[in-house]
């Protein structure tokens, strides 16, 4: 994982999610994007490995941003963190495309386990590409 894509309408919020990814600031470059629009238009600037976004945004939620994600690129994965955390919502982000869906607040080592496993199906999913074999980013498992 070289790239993560953070994008919350919150600075203050931004900022924290981007503080939990110190223990991987070795590893990856952390970009933001403070609304899905502007999301939208670093994915098309640069390469991004993981998606960490916000539910509730004006403009585009997380859930359509999870959905846009998964049609630009599906091997990008996607975690949704909301304050609006239902089971209905988590099932929505989960067909919409995203990988993940914490809700907040949250602990920095709730979001670190996340996304370790994040990490994790995305390594898998580069060596299942170099072998040929078609992967399902989501679950991690061949097709």
């Amino acid at each position: 994982m070289k790239h993560v894509l953070i994008i919350d309408d919150e600075k203050s919020l931004l900022f924290s999610i981007k503080k939990g990814f110190e223990p991987f600031s070795d590893e990856v470059t952390i970009l933001t994007a403070e609304n899905g629009l502007e999301a939208l238009a670093v994915l098309e600037a640069q390469d991004v490995d993981l998606v960490v976004t916000d539910l509730k945004m004006p403009e585009m939620d997380g859930v359509e941003v999870a959905r846009r994600v998964r049609n630009f690129d599906p091997n990008i994965v996607t975690i949704i963190i909301t304050g609006y955390a239902t089971v209905e919502a988590a099932i929505e982000a989960m067909k919409r495309g995203a990988y993940d869906f914490i809700p907040k607040p949250f602990e920095p080592d709730q979001l670190r386990i996340v996304v370790n496993r994040a990490a994790e199906k995305i390594r898998l999913s580069r060596e299942a590409e170099l072998l040929g074999v078609p992967l399902d980013v989501r679950a991690g498992m061949p097709l």
